[in-house]
């Protein structure tokens, strides 16, 4: 891996790997859905969008046009704390992919006509979300647990926020927020780090991007965020076939070195068949067909959350399972056997995850905007392994036996039955 910062406080971090024929080049932007307010909310979305309806000397068709005729892919997404546009190329149309992007972050125009049609867009990307109970619980779920703050808020923004936002808010957005030392470009596959330092110096420096006013790069923090949502329900009544439950407790944040051990914990009551929640919940009772754990960590705070669909008159009854293995594991630790799998797990799929190159980009350039460094492969591995029984002890005895924040969508008309229940 080879890092080099511009004299503008732009990152650039590339990752060679010569086996391969293809390169995907991405620029991640620290700018997520945590940054706005409650009238701009949405804005982070909304403006990744925009960006691809047209630049200065591209409309959106020769955006999409100009990577599809060489066969390449490009696309972007938003999260609560940052924002990435990538495209993946064969290794000789790099420059295409650079130059492509590149416009996207120095030159998009952000026409009134275009924000208007685009609202539309992104309205309906809501509406999608609101009619798939499986993916808005989620939504729900952290409203619930940081309440109307900035991570509370969903990544979409609101219809009212949405349908109120201003061409004149969304380019002043833009504007503000995409900064050089905000900035950072990633690059693996079969690529050279100086050329790559050379082309994007060249493709940001349109419209004088790269000659602001020089501000040294920042890695977000934030004081740890004190969650006083405990113990809280909120409820949803959709007349499902199934009923969506997440069932979250406190996790850490990211800068957090116990990130590691809360990965292996994670892992091991719900990331695989051969979890505990997998295990009882589907294997043992046929409860659900599907049920998982995950951990999301932001600058400040994290989560811990544990998800099952299933038919609603089951609800209650999955509910007290996972509570049951909460307080198991907080009380007794796992097993070395469970242990054991989750360290193969957790190790196993982040090298499996690296054998293309857009994954590669991802890891490094989340990393260097996130941490501010990039940890190699055998550093992550060897912090995995070093995990103990006891940190994870530790961990699941500080986490799992608090009181929970619970989301459900479901045909229920009251929310007291599952408040006695995580009370």
């Amino acid at each position: 891996m080879a890092r080099t910062v511009l004299s503008s406080g732009l990152r650039i971090v590339t990752e060679e790997e010569r086996s391969v024929r293809s390169a995907a080049f991405g620029i991640w932007v620290n700018v997520g859905s945590r940054d706005e307010t409650v009238s701009t909310a949405g804005a982070s979305h909304f403006l990744e969008h925009l960006l691809f309806k047209g630049t200065k000397k591209r409309s959106s068709l020769e955006i999409s046009s100009a990577i599809e005729a060489v066969g390449g892919e490009t696309n972007a997404f938003t999260s609560k704390e940052y924002t990435c546009f990538y495209a993946r190329v064969i290794d000789k149309d790099l420059p295409l992919a650079i130059d492509v992007i590149s416009d996207l972050i120095t030159s998009s125009v952000v026409k009134a006509a275009d924000v208007d049609a685009e609202r539309k867009v992104v309205l309906e990307e809501i509406a999608m979300r609101d009619d798939d109970p499986s993916d808005l619980i989620h939504d729900l779920f952290l409203e619930k647990y940081y309440g109307d703050t900035p991570l509370g808020r969903p990544i979409l923004g609101t219809v009212k926020s949405i349908k109120s936002m201003s061409r004149n808010t969304v380019f002043n957005y833009y504007r503000n927020r995409y900064k050089p030392e905000d900035l950072v470009v990633s690059v693996a596959g079969n690529v050279k780090h100086k050329n790559v330092v050379a082309m994007v110096e060249e493709a940001l420096s349109k419209d004088n991007f790269l000659d602001q006013p020089k501000k040294d790069f920042k890695v977000r923090i934030s004081p740890q965020i004190k969650v006083a949502r405990k113990g809280e329900v909120t409820l949803l009544e959709r007349k499902t076939e199934q009923a969506h439950i997440v069932y979250g407790v406190p996790g850490v944040a990211r800068d957090d070195k116990r990130r590691f051990a809360l990965g292996i914990l994670s892992s091991a009551l719900g990331g695989g068949m051969s979890s505990r929640l997998f295990q009882e919940i589907r294997e043992k009772r046929g409860l659900a067909y599907s049920t998982y754990a995950y951990s999301q960590q932001f600058a400040g705070s994290g989560v811990l959350s544990f998800y099952v669909g299933c038919k609603p008159n089951k609800a209650k009854e999955a509910i007290k399972i996972i509570q049951s293995i909460l307080y198991d594991v907080a009380e007794n630790g796992l097993t070395s056997d469970e242990i054991s799998r989750a360290k193969g797990a957790v190790s196993g799929s982040l090298v499996l995850s690296q054998e293309d190159t857009g994954s590669r980009m991802t890891r490094i350039g989340k990393s260097e905007l996130v941490y501010g460094q990039v940890l190699s492969f055998d550093e992550i591995l060897r912090e995995i392994s070093s995990v103990t029984p006891e940190q994870i002890k530790e961990i699941a005895s500080e986490s799992l036996p608090i009181s929970p924040t619970l989301a459900v969508v479901g045909p229920f008309r009251s929310t007291s039955e599952f408040e006695r229940l995580i009370s």
